[in-house]
């Protein structure tokens, strides 16, 4: 949920911001850019964070190789393309590399949603809210990108 409330909130302030007189901000696609950084700068954190990073790699489908790698891979992803995110010139590429790598990702939610793990001792989102997040995700990430 975090992770949504960070893409929404993130694109309507800076939204707000831009019809304030922000020119950088000014119009939807600039501040869900910035909506997008934001969400991905929090994700990406997450696969670091010793509170975080166990259940993460537990979420990885066991026939993966490299569980950790793979979480930290994923992590330093997602913290370059909210980088990348942030400028103009860049912001397409980095939209489009983010949506797919969360098409990559899914597989980890699913699994995680089928072995019932949990987060920080939270209980994983069940499969269907979680696809349909990924959807609404993933559909931001190419709007972002156009």
């Amino acid at each position: 949920m975090a992770p949504l409330i960070a893409l929404i909130g993130g694109w309507l302030v800076l939204r707000m911001a831009g019809l304030l007189g922000v020119d950088a901000l000014d119009g939807w696609q600039p501040a869900l850019r910035g909506g997008l950084a934001l969400m991905f700068v929090l994700t990406g954190v997450a696969h670091f964070s010793a509170k975080r990073r166990d259940s993460l790699i537990a979420m990885v489908p066991p026939r993966l190789p490299r569980a950790p790698l793979l979480v930290t891979i994923t992590g330093v992803l997602e913290l370059a393309g909210s980088v990348g995110l942030a400028f103009p010139s860049t912001a397409p590429v980095a939209a489009i590399c983010l949506a797919l790598l969360l098409l990559a990702m899914f597989p980890a939610n699913v699994s995680a949603a089928r072995r019932q793990l949990k987060i920080a001792d939270r209980p994983v989102t069940p499969l269907v809210p979680r696809t349909l997040l990924q959807v609404l995700f993933v559909a931001s990430c190419i709007a972002a990108a156009l």
